[in-house]
């Protein structure tokens, strides 16, 4: 099973990307994170007539995940789950499903904008929620697949340059220590499971020709649970449509599983 991620950034601007992508690399579960538009504006039909069931937690104007699956792949209706239980949220950051047996969840984590502001404080209780929720799913679900926008670099080597960022968001000690206990519970990073080329990244600024210098960050990921992980073939970011006409800023990461 070949299973992505891509923050899409509008799914209004950009769904023509996502149906080709879709057709050009053959994925069979593509987690979407900034859809940007509410459920009643959800391409669903337009998806189902290209072979894709699809689910999703839409948001007018920000936010908003999903989980597009291709048609005879066995999904258990039951088991969707919209935002993390018990964890009070307006926004729409978290989606999951499980398919053909595996516990995939779809996220995106809150951008932050900088340390010791409120959205700040908001992304780390956020991320508690998540890890504590997280802890509980793996315990009933042994291959989970937790992808998604992480809005963390967890290393020095997913920054382009590590000394211009020190201590900003997303590279934060208090944001990567995050990233670090999701690793504690049993996942795995899948893209570090293979040799990479330096400076590869998920995420490009849309100034400064940021793409063409290859000025980015590595914050689009997929973690796997242990077992899942044992049987991942491959992981990689597939750069082709950050080339396209009115790119999303992301590019998809893909993992193949089995």
């Amino acid at each position: 099973m070949k299973i992505a991620t891509w923050n899409v950034n509008s799914l209004k601007v950009r769904q023509q990307h996502v149906i080709d992508w879709l057709e050009l690399s053959q994925t069979d579960v593509l987690c979407l994170q900034e859809l940007k538009l509410p459920d009643e504006k959800f391409p669903r039909a337009e998806l189902e007539a290209k072979g894709y069931k699809s689910w999703f937690a839409g948001q007018k104007t920000y936010n908003g995940v999903g989980i597009i699956v291709r048609d005879g792949i066995a999904v258990d209706e039951a088991s969707i789950v919209r935002n993390i239980p018990g964890f009070e949220d307006e926004q729409q950051r978290v989606i999951c499903a499980t398919v053909e047996g595996v516990r995939v969840i779809s996220a995106y984590f809150p951008n932050g904008q900088a340390p010791g502001t409120d959205k700040f404080a908001y992304k780390l209780r956020w991320l508690n929620a998540l890890h504590d929720w997280i802890a509980r799913e793996i315990a009933r679900y042994p291959k989970l697949a937790l992808l998604g926008d992480y809005n963390i670099a967890p290393e020095d080597r997913d920054v382009h340059d590590p000394k211009a960022w020190e201590g900003q968001n997303l590279v934060s000690p208090e944001e990567r220590a995050q990233f670090e206990r999701l690793i504690a519970l049993g996942l795995v990073d899948a893209f570090r499971l293979f040799d990479q080329p330096e400076k590869s990244f998920t995420w490009w600024d849309y100034r400064m020709l940021a793409f063409r210098r290859n000025a980015g960050l590595r914050i689009d990921h997929v973690l796997l649970s242990k077992e899942l992980a044992l049987n991942c073939t491959v992981c990689d970011v597939d750069k082709t449509p950050r080339k396209w006409d009115q790119p999303s800023d992301h590019a998809p990461v893909f993992a193949q599983i089995g």
